[in-house]
């Protein structure tokens, strides 16, 4: 009996703390891309750019009015997705301290917010309005589908880990 109980409680600790480790995880990628996103400001400045102007898209007449020329405007653009992600880190972080304190409700709650930000920023920025409405999928050069993708998934992964209940049914009654 002793034995069925400790090994319920390990049981319980494990869900908890892989939702802590992915959350983590989400946090640290998501630090990492806002930090090089700063201190590296010119390089995505230029995919921003290249993606709103749709100049390596087919130039199809019926969807070039859609390209956003306008400098100003494409800055603005990617400096509202480095504060994005910057938020979204800072949320995640804090949701990892949280889970750290095993304070689950509280730890869930921010984890959750964190990571649909996330999943708003490479879902609907970047796979919906980039992909679609300025037809990144179109550029051989400035595609990034396939890892707006990736983040998205292992996003959406964590916040189902996130979300499962982590108490299990004492099997010793």
């Amino acid at each position: 009996m002793i034995g069925m109980a400790t090994s319920s409680t390990s049981r319980r600790g494990a869900l908890p703390l892989a939702a802590a480790l992915l959350t983590a995880s989400v946090a640290l990628y998501m630090a990492l891309v806002a930090f090089g996103n700063i201190t590296d400001f010119g390089t995505n400045q230029q995919f921003v750019r290249h993606v709103l102007a749709m100049d390596t898209t087919f130039k199809d007449e019926d969807l070039m009015w859609r390209a956003v020329t306008s400098t100003g405007l494409q800055d603005a653009a990617y400096v509202l997705i480095i504060v994005w992600e910057t938020v979204a880190a800072l949320v995640l972080i804090y949701g990892t301290w949280l889970w750290a304190r095993r304070d689950q409700q509280q730890a869930r709650r921010m984890s959750t917010y964190g990571l649909l930000m996330v999943l708003l920023l490479f879902g609907a920025g970047f796979i919906a309005i980039g992909g679609e409405w300025f037809s990144m999928w179109q550029s051989k050069s400035w595609n990034g589908l396939d890892a707006a993708t990736r983040v998205f998934l292992f996003s959406g992964l964590v916040l189902i880990v996130n979300h499962l209940p982590s108490k299990q049914p004492d099997s010793t009654t």
